[in-house]
């Protein structure tokens, strides 16, 4: 299906460029049962809170959350093996008008993945998973000159979707230190410069990586990125890049420049700080008490209990940034568009309002705002904004005066009932399928999407029975696999039911890096081998005697303290 058609409320929404992409990086001959649930475009709270005197950015969240299972051969049932969960990764998608922010929020494995009984030398199918599935979604939710940005924090946990799963001897929890290079990893093919890359980005030198530890300075930090082959790519950055993606100016206060993500130390110590601020509305001006600059914020997150309990945690981006010169003139195009809007009188005036409402109160095409004091308004601009808008208004409302004086009385009824046969419901009909697919704060497209779409409640209700079952052993793991599967598809409908859970056969061809060892014995030349030589008896008894010799000091040598 194309990207520009709409799809039927009861068609599915699978991507097969997905299921292509895993197929190409995933171990030859090996399957994997997908299932990607994904929700569709739902406003939400802000991301970054707003500089004050200006309004919060509107923002659109879309959540993503995909797994990947295996048949594993249980030992109570020898003939019928049965699918297990093996991994888990929750990705969420937050939209303005400026940027898309894509954040990593939960990812976990339940250690079964070794019943495939791999080959040695095989690379992570974990690993190829989730680049695979990161750059599937940036690179169909990537809008031209919009600046794209990953964003997550590694930090080491026993388990955080599977319950019980640490206690099974397979799994393999990861350390904080590697944890942070095993996410390194991940990102680093989304900053090589690859055909992946090259689409995503209108610079020429794809994107630029991250890497931030509370508590290591840029010499430590280094060591937790991958070795680059080539000088041409460009290195990670050991520092964060929060001044560099706002969209604001740099005299704005540090609190509007830290993101707000669920679950994240970053928003905990957020919440703390805002307590400083005044409760007064127009009394405070956004700065706290004690954290006056941003470098300021991260050296204090090194004093943090989750960031000091002798654990690491790392803090990491990949930045996909943009032409400013091909996005200033966008931005220009687009107001001269809806300027032209406003100003033709042939326009119709509810046409024109439902812009106001949707368009102008979140101002996604007004520049950065500047607290400097240079940069307010003059008192004669403002008072000409002001009689525009007054104007505007006043011709609005006796538009609305003189329509509902026109309107006509109703006709009444007469003449015998005619009783209408009752419609009866053979379907439920997904109404989420029916928002648009671009907005000026997101763009939805339906290649991008799961396999089952359902709302913020449902989604939440699905990723929640996760946490309540139970990944302890083989047995436990398969029956909440099943049931986890089978209630997910009940609440679709239609061919959604039918494409979820489409499996995946790998093609990629490992190498063997094990070398074969010889079955024949190595023997040793025996003039290579050197006896060793026995000790005369005259030397032995030398040393004994030595030893057994007694060391007297001279008489002259021991002097009496004299009497005083």
């Amino acid at each position: 299906m194309a990207v520009h058609e709409r799809p039927s409320s009861e068609t599915s929404i699978a991507s097969s460029s997905l299921l292509q992409r895993l197929a190409s990086v995933l171990p030859k001959n090996a399957d994997f049962t997908i299932h990607h649930l994904s929700s569709a475009p739902t406003r939400t709270s802000t991301v970054y809170s707003a500089p004050p005197g200006t309004r919060p950015d509107r923002t659109y969240c879309e959540s993503h959350f995909l797994t990947a299972s295996i048949k594993a051969q249980s030992s109570r049932d020898g003939t019928d093996p049965e699918k297990v969960l093996v991994y888990a990764i929750e990705i969420l998608i937050y939209s303005t008008a400026y940027t898309t922010t894509f954040f990593v929020s939960k990812a976990d494995s339940t250690g079964y993945l070794h019943l495939l009984n791999l080959p040695k030398g095989t690379a992570s199918p974990l690993k190829e998973i989730s680049t695979a599935f990161l750059q599937h979604l940036v690179e169909h939710r990537h809008r031209p000159n919009k600046r794209s940005v990953i964003s997550l924090f590694a930090r080491a946990q026993d388990q955080y979707l599977f319950p019980g799963s640490v206690e099974y001897t397979g799994k393999h929890v990861l350390d904080d230190r590697g944890l942070i290079r095993w996410w390194s990893r991940v990102l680093d093919p989304l900053i090589t410069n690859s055909k992946a890359c090259s689409k995503l980005c209108d610079l020429k030198h794809g994107g630029k990586g991250y890497l931030l530890i509370p508590g290591l300075d840029s010499h430590e930090t280094i060591a937790y990125v991958p070795r680059r082959p080539s000088s041409k790519t460009p290195p990670w950055t050991m520092g964060h890049p929060l001044r560099e993606i706002s969209r604001h100016s740099e005299d704005i206060p540090p609190r509007c420049l830290v993101p707000h993500f669920p679950d994240d130390p970053k928003a905990r110590f957020l919440d703390e700080l805002d307590d400083e601020l005044p409760d007064g509305k127009g009394m405070s001006n956004g700065q706290w008490k004690s954290v006056k600059s941003l470098d300021q914020f991260w050296d204090m997150m090194a004093f943090r209990q989750e960031c000091s309990a002798g654990r690491l945690v790392g803090f990491l981006w990949v930045v996909y940034d943009v032409d400013t010169q091909k996005s200033t003139k966008a931005l220009a195009h687009e107001s001269k568009d809806i300027s032209s809007k406003y100003q033709d009188p042939t326009t119709d005036r509810e046409q024109v309002l439902d812009l106001t409402s949707t368009v102008s109160l979140d101002l996604p095409l007004s520049p950065p705002s500047s607290f400097a004091p240079n940069s307010q308004p003059s008192q004669k601009k403002g008072n000409s904004i002001a009689l525009t808008s007054q104007s505007f208004q006043g011709a609005v409302s006796k538009d609305r005066r003189t329509a509902t004086k026109k309107k006509k009385k109703k006709k009444k009824l007469s003449g015998p009932i005619k009783a209408r046969e009752p419609r009866i419901k053979t379907h439920n009909k997904n109404y989420l399928l029916d928002i648009p697919e671009s907005t000026p704060y997101y763009y939805w497209p339906s290649e991008g999407r799961g396999q089952i779409i359902v709302d913020e409640s449902d989604y939440k209700r699905n990723t929640e029975l996760l946490l309540r079952l139970d990944f302890v052993n083989l047995e436990l793991a398969s029956s909440s696999s099943r049931r986890w599967s089978n209630e997910v598809r009940s609440g679709a409908s239609g061919e959604m039911q039918e494409s979820w859970g489409q499996i995946v056969k790998g093609t990629k061809v490992t190498e063997n890096r094990v070398t074969a060892t010889s079955t024949t014995a190595n023997t040793l030349n025996v003039g290579l081998v050197r006896k060793k030589r026995k000790e005369s008896p005259s030397s032995t008894l030398g040393s004994t005697e030595a030893a057994h010799a007694v060391n007297v000091l001279g008489s002259g040598i021991i002097r009496k303290k004299p009497k005083v």
